[in-house]
């Protein structure tokens, strides 16, 4: 629920944007499917992300026409039975997972969506944009438990999704960060390396965050943001009162993506396997 100063400063803004319709779309369940919606939200406009992020500049307007997704329905969804939603930020321009992290979200009853060019290259608002689009869009158009929407991203996507899930923690209830995160605080590594703040999220969304959001940092001693990750862990999320963070620092775990097993540990602690642990 968003908190009354946010809610009144949204208030402004929405009633003068029009809401965006479901796509219409030919998704096969089972099966990795194109996905093109005809607007983007109110929560994802220019403005959105000014107040969230309180920017000094109005980012650009996202044209979501031109825009394409990805997605994959678990075979087994049914319209009466609420599946959670896992968003991906990619590092590059496409947005593939390792066969097997697929099934993984099949069986949590996860409906998968990605932006293509939604990678590196792209303008952090864009990214995020993309994101937040697809959060809104597939809501309308499944039968999805607010409960359960989680952001997720690799190296590059993750620093991304970590940011969306403090700036939307109203919209993100979890997030899931591979190798790069990103903290609103700056942290130092212990070589002494300078880790600056990277956003500045609206205070009451990230007081939100503190108390409500369950966000995972996966990184491993072999990855070369293992320090980053360890020192935004301990000097920024624990030192700064988040509630429900967890750290997988993997033994011999290189930048690439991990084993299916960690993803599997990682929505458990979202989906409250792990409640109160960090």
């Amino acid at each position: 629920m968003l908190l009354p100063k946010i809610a009144a400063l949204l208030a402004l803004i929405i009633p003068a944007l029009v809401f965006a319709q479901p796509s219409e779309t030919r998704v096969r369940p089972g099966e990795r499917s194109p996905l093109v919606f005809k607007e983007t939200t109110p929560m994802a406009s220019p403005e959105q992300l000014k107040l969230r992020l309180r920017a000094s500049e109005t980012p650009g307007a996202l044209n979501v026409a031109a825009e394409s997704y990805e997605v994959i329905v678990p075979r087994s969804y049914k319209k009466e039975v609420p599946h959670g939603l896992f968003i991906w930020v990619s590092p590059n321009d496409k947005c593939a997972l390792p066969a097997d992290w697929e099934e993984v979200l099949s069986s949590r009853r996860l409906i998968f969506v990605g932006a293509l060019r939604s990678g590196n290259n792209r303008e952090v608002s864009s990214r995020m944009q993309l994101a937040i689009t697809a959060n809104d869009q597939m809501r309308q158009a499944y039968n999805i438990d607010p409960a359960r929407v989680y952001v997720s991203g690799h190296s590059g996507g993750s620093r991304v999704a970590s940011m969306l899930a403090v700036a939307y923690a109203d919209m993100f209830t979890g997030a899931v960060c591979f190798m790069g995160v990103n903290f609103f605080f700056p942290t130092q590594g212990k070589d002494g390396t300078f880790y600056e703040a990277r956003y500045i999220p609206h205070p009451e969304l990230a007081t939100l965050a503190q108390n409500e959001s369950r966000i995972v940092l996966v990184t491993g001693d072999k990855d070369f943001n293992q320090d980053n990750t360890k020192a935004i862990y301990e000097q920024g999320f624990l030192e700064n009162g988040f509630k429900h963070v967890k750290l997988f620092d993997i033994p011999g775990q290189g930048h690439g993506a991990p084993a299916r097993e960690w993803l599997e540990k990682a929505l458990a602690f979202l989906d409250g396997g792990d409640k109160g642990k960090k």
